[in-house]
């Protein structure tokens, strides 16, 4: 999911001189005043800006500030608000419906936005050479985008599909003019969307700046005339940001809980709110033993998720009972909880045949993760596997396995809710087209296409209590299967000043969202 992951080495075509920012980057700020705000991101801004590749955390947030889609969604519910359209389609039932772009709507450069753009981005999306992440999202359902004229278009449906407007939100429109035949420049950080805030600046792991878009006529124009976004994936020196009396930003998320209980002190207002972010395992299932399920369920078994999110997550968090995160509404228990069993896990793995088992678990740095993998090395060893740890940058790690990487066990994090809600494009991102679980654990074969056809069946029923019913049996058989699963779901923190900014509220996918922000209450 992390394809196209080059920026650092090309980024500084699009950037302005750093001499011209006044001082070392990681300490710029743009003051705490009505007219701009700085930001601090616990992600890198060195991944792919493509706007239907990206799975980046800061790069989705940015992109959320700087393009449209046709359809927008609200940042928590994700209720539909019409973008880039003129309004909301007033049928979508059928297999077919128009939509009229917004009048004055144009690009950063000034280009206005036609129906061609619409077009050129659709296509792309749906092209299975091209294979970009959003259309895991979109070929279920969707046959083509027509041009109807400059300022409309037609969507052409395979069949009635529940969640249309929702899954718009996924596809950001961008410009033919600008990427048609150079998508290379948006992977390399490039920006120009429609959006209330245009990209200025981008200093790779560094900072990115943004500025008013002026000539924004959509629903949501931008509060600031300028946002500093700093990179810092470190917490010590991210929480220090948003620390003190006068603090250097007024917004940071991915805020430890430990962390908490200071900054409140200092006046800052701290919110965590449960979202799909999960800490999970997954198994190479083309590397004995873990192509036996049986195996994998053991691991998972081994694990005290309990202690997992009292040491790990300081209790801001869940336990994974179910694909998809207990405390949110799509959510519905497995049959096969995988709850801490260390004797069941020791039977499973005689029933497998399995002794002397030594694994090497792969795990991303970032603070969550290395807080959380000693537990599964504990309940490793203490069933007998010998357990070695090897912790990376993400960026090395999916780089590694995008070059075909002969893994045995991976443990990150990640979040499909950064796209959406709903229950299929929480399955379909993990475990269809490009996902972790075909791509890099190499799940296939009878089960995969049982997954496939069960998720299909979900996505075709438009009686939502015989679609849950589907989506129970897509639960259950992913608990089965146990080969890209979740141990814990974290909540994300974030922290604010309220005398400087307002109108904010915590999100349970990385990244913030400011369009909807205010001066706080002493600005």
């Amino acid at each position: 999911m992390l394809r196209f992951t080059g920026f650092a080495g090309v980024a500084a075509a699009f950037s302005s001189s750093l001499a011209a920012c006044g001082g070392p980057a990681s300490t710029n700020a743009t003051g705490s005043t009505v007219d701009s705000i700085t930001a601090v991101i616990g992600y890198g801004n060195n991944q792919t800006w493509d706007p239907l590749q990206t799975a980046s955390a800061f790069s989705m947030a940015a992109i959320l500030h700087s393009y449209e889609s046709l359809v927008e969604g609200d940042a928590i519910t994700r209720e539909s608000y019409a973008g880039l359209a003129k309004e909301l389609p007033k049928d979508v039932t059928g297999t077919s419906f128009e939509i009229e772009l917004r009048a004055g709507a144009t690009w950063h450069d000034g280009e206005p936005v036609t129906a061609d753009d619409v077009v050129f981005t659709f296509t792309r999306a749906l092209d299975p050479k091209e294979n970009v992440l959003v259309r895991t999202f979109l070929v279920p359902w969707l046959t083509e985008v027509r041009k109807v004229d400059d300022a409309k278009v037609e969507f052409v449906l395979s069949k009635p599909f529940p969640y249309v407007l929702e899954r718009l939100q996924t596809v950001k429109i961008c410009p033919r003019h600008v990427f048609d035949g150079r998508w290379a420049d948006a992977i390399a950080g490039k920006a120009v969307g429609s959006g209330p805030y245009k990209v200025v600046e981008q200093a790779p792991l560094s900072f990115t700046r943004f500025e008013k878009f002026d000539d924004y006529n959509g629903p949501r124009p931008a509060v600031y005339k300028k946002m500093l976004w700093n990179s810092i994936v470190e917490a010590a020196p991210r929480v220090a940001k948003i620390s003190g009396a006068r603090p250097a930003a007024q917004i940071a998320e991915n805020i430890p809980p430990a962390n908490a209980e200071q900054l409140q002190k200092d006046g800052r207002t701290v919110q965590f709110a449960d979202g799909g972010n999960n800490l999970w395992l997954m198994f190479n299932t083309t590397h004995a033993p873990f192509d036996n399920k049986l195996v994998r369920q053991a691991l998972h078994l081994a694990v005290d998720r309990e202690k997992m999110l009292k040491v790990g997550l300081k209790g801001k968090g869940s336990v994974g009972t179910s694909f998809i995160n207990p405390k949110l509404p799509e959510s519905q228990p497995a049959a096969n909880a995988l709850a801490y069993d260390p004797d069941k896990a020791k039977d499973l793995l005689a029933q497998a045949g399995v002794t002397n088992l030594s694994v090497t678990l792969s795990t991303t740095n970032t603070t969550l993760v290395a807080d959380c993998v000693n537990v599964i090395k504990e309940g490793w060893d203490a069933i007998g596997v010998t357990t070695t740890l090897d912790s990376q940058d993400t960026k090395a790690l999916f780089s590694k396995l995008d070059s075909g990487f002969d893994f045995q066990a991976v443990a990150t994090t990640q979040n499909a809710q950064q796209f959406g809600n709903d229950p299929d494009l929480q399955v379909r991102y993990y475990y269809t087209g490009a996902g972790v679980a075909t791509k890099y654990a190499r799940w296939s074969g009878p089960d995969q296409q049982k997954l496939t056809s069960l998720l299909d069946e979900a996505a075709s029923e438009t009686d939502a209590g015989k679609r849950d019913k589907t989506t129970k049996k897509v639960l259950d058989l992913l608990a089965d299967q146990a080969v890209v699963y979740p141990l814990v779901f974290t909540q994300l923190g974030t922290a604010w000043d309220p005398k400087t900014i307002g109108g904010v509220r915590a999100q349970g996918y990385p990244g913030l969202n400011v369009n909807q922000a205010k001066p706080g209450s002493g600005a």
